[in-house]
Parts: structure tokens; sequence; C-alpha cells
């Protein structure tokens, strides 16, 4: 007979950030059971496009345990994460059941009750939720998307259904989003042979250099972590012509605000891997930002429109995380876990989230930190459990 000391942990979702907590809580004598709703780990690693590789260098980017190899190169392709992932998973003999998506997790008197596929029902003495930061592709409300997306020849996709520039070769593109994504998608179609680039842009982003005479943008983001907004502002303003590009020239302006203070908005700066090159090539042309859709013509924001054969939305994901734990009222007012990492909401002990943050100083660096806090916070509240009882 089972009791809420002997329930396992369950981690939902094999992405980095479950892998990572399950491999701490093993190693601490914990059991924990990773649920995957697709058929293999690292699911959005896998479908992600293929020119992409980590922002990250490979020495901040491993999880605890286990160093990615030194072949995979300082900058690691998709490809390589999911080899890494499969590697962390078999390394550390994690227990993974996949083809189990949890649909709802409740509290109850002895535990936390999963419900998921196939009318399961676990129960488990805690539970991490790890879905992942990009979750659920997001598409804006544009008046007359759905009609634009219906005519015959005309194509709109969000950018999670890119992978590669082969089938825009010689059409015209239009890429609405300046983040990461759709700044390297952009240069992805330049570089491959799309007939002409355009690139819409609501809000001018900082363009920074991925690294600077070997010292790489990640390290500078790691040492300013922890400073004060306002202090950090000022030193990048200073540094700002040496750390991002000015693209004023050719319709980019240059960026208004400070760059952290963006940060803690949401907005990370751009990693430069072939944008800026690009757009002062004029293969890619920046745009002003879509405002809406006119049979088959994109309307911008400044009144002019456009005729794409395709367009391809870098516009976002949501946490996905209502269906799974809205009821419990650990979420803000934007769909985020309110108290994230080692700490639970009173109302929900034993209820954690990992990598719902996309921090200056890397995602996968924050997540291997974050993950040994939970593992070392769930070991000592079940070290806590069993002297309670035996006392």
């Amino acid at each position: 007979m089972t009791t809420p000391l002997t329930h396992p942990v369950y981690v939902i979702g094999g992405g980095p950030g479950g892998l990572a907590v399950a491999a701490a809580l093993r190693e601490r004598g914990v059991r924990a059971v990773v649920l995957e709703k697709s058929d293999a780990i690292g699911n959005s690693w896998r479908h992600h496009y293929d020119r992409l590789r980590l922002h990250t260098t490979r020495r901040l980017s491993a999880l605890p345990g286990l160093r990615i190899p030194r072949s995979f190169g300082r900058w690691v392709a998709r490809a390589d994460v999911v080899r890494y992932l499969e590697k962390y998973a078999e390394f550390h003999d994690l227990e993974i059941v996949t083809g189990v998506e949890v649909d709802r997790v409740e509290r109850e008197a002895d535990g936390w009750v999963l419900y998921g596929t196939g009318g399961r029902r676990l129960v488990g003495s805690a539970v991490v939720v790890a879905t992942g930061y990009n979750h659920t592709p997001r598409l804006p409300d544009w008046p007359g998307a759905d009609a634009y997306a219906a005519t015959h020849g005309r194509e709109l996709l969000h950018a999670s259904a890119y992978r590669n520039p082969a089938p825009y070769e010689g059409r015209d593109v239009l890429v609405v989003g300046v983040g990461n994504t759709g700044a390297e998608i952009a240069a992805d179609l330049a570089e491959g042979g799309a007939g002409r680039v355009r690139l819409a842009v609501r809000t001018a982003p900082y363009i920074v250099r991925r690294s600077t005479l070997g010292w790489p943008t990640q390290r500078s983001g790691v040492l300013v972590r922890r400073l004060p907004v306002g202090l950090v502002d000022r030193l990048t303003g200073l540094a700002g012509r040496l750390m991002t590009a000015d693209l004023s020239a050719y319709g980019l302006p240059r960026p208004t605000g400070g760059l952290y203070a963006r940060v803690g908005e949401g907005a990370i700066p751009v990693q430069d891997v072939g944008l800026v090159a690009a757009v002062r090539a004029g293969k890619v042309e920046p745009v002003a930002a879509v405002a809406g859709f006119e049979g088959t013509e994109v309307v911008l924001a400044d009144g002019s429109r456009l005729a794409p054969d395709v367009v391809i939305a870098a516009t976002g994901y949501e946490r996905g995380l209502e269906p799974l734990v809205g009821h419990l009222g650990v979420l803000d007012e934007r769909g985020r876990p309110a108290v994230r990492g080692a700490r639970c909401a009173r109302e929900t002990p034993g209820l954690y989230f990992t990598g719902f943050t996309n921090p200056i100083s890397g995602m996968l660096r924050e997540i291997a930190l974050d993950t040994e806090k939970i593992a070392k916070r769930i070991a000592k509240e079940k070290a806590k459990g069993r002297r309670r009882k035996y006392s």
C-alpha cells in the first residue's frame, strides 16, 4: 500500500528542464517519473528549424551531471542538442513514460493527482511542471487573416512550422517579428534563395554580437544578472555602439529604452547570426509592423501594402498552462507561474515550475541552477516527512 511518502515525484515534460530535475532528484535518492506527451524526449528541439544553434555557449548550456561533448562545438546545433538530451536521459537512467499528456493537476489529501491520456489517474508526492517556455504557438488576431490564409496561392504560417528555406526558393516572403527566431529565419531565407525577404518590425530590437573578441555576450549577461536594472542600462548605454548594430540607415531604427529594462519586459536582445549582413546587403528589407490583411494584401502600420506569397509569423508562444493548473490560482495575468523555482505558492505546497523564464544569462544555464534547487527542496521535504512519520 502506497503512502504520500512513497508516491513518486511526477515531472511533466521531457525537455531540458524536466530531464534535469529528474536527474537531480534521482541523484538525491528520490524517485522521479518524467511524463512526456510525445513519443520521444526533447520533442520541441526535434521540430525547430534546421539552421538553429544554441545562442549560449556549450560550456554554459550543459545540464547537471553531464557535460556537452566538446566535439559539438562552441555553438551547439539543434540536432546535437537532441543527441545530448538522449544521452543525458540514458546516462542518468531516467524513468520516462512517453505518449502521456497530463490534462489537469489537482491537490488531494494524499498528494497530487494528475489526470492524463487514456483516463490515467496518477498520484504523486510532488509535481514539477516543465512543459517549456515555448509551448503553444501564438498568432495575433489580425483583421482579415483567416480570409488571407484561405486565398488560393497564399500562405500564412507560424514560425514553429518553418524548417528550412527550400520550399520558399524564388518566392516573396514576409517574416513578421524580429526576435531571435524571426531574425534568424529572415537571414536563412535570404541565404537560401528566397526571391524577396521583408521583415516586419513592431518594436526595434537591440541586436548584439554573439561574441566580441572571443567574449560571448552570454557571459556579460551572467555577470549583470543580479545587478540593478538602472545600473546595467547605464553601462550598456555607454558601451552600446560597440555592443549593438546600427541599422537605422537601412530602415531599422535604433531601439529605445534600456536594454536590461526591456529584458524584464520579455524582450531578449537579438543575437546576430546573419541578419545584420543580410540587411546591409539589401537581402532583407525591414518594413513596418503588420496591421491586418485585405484580400491578398498585407496592410502595414504605416499604411503601405504588400502582396507576398508567404507570411511567416515569428510572433512567439504562450505558456499554455491554463488547462493544466489555471484553476489552482498559481498563474499571473500573463499566464506565467506566479511562483517558480524552488518555491511553492502557499496554497499549493509540492507544486513546482521550472523553465518559464528567458533570462539574459541563458535559459539552459538558469534551468540547470533552478532544477538543482528544486530537487534539494523536494528531497528535504521528503526527509522531513519521514522524520515526522517515525518520531
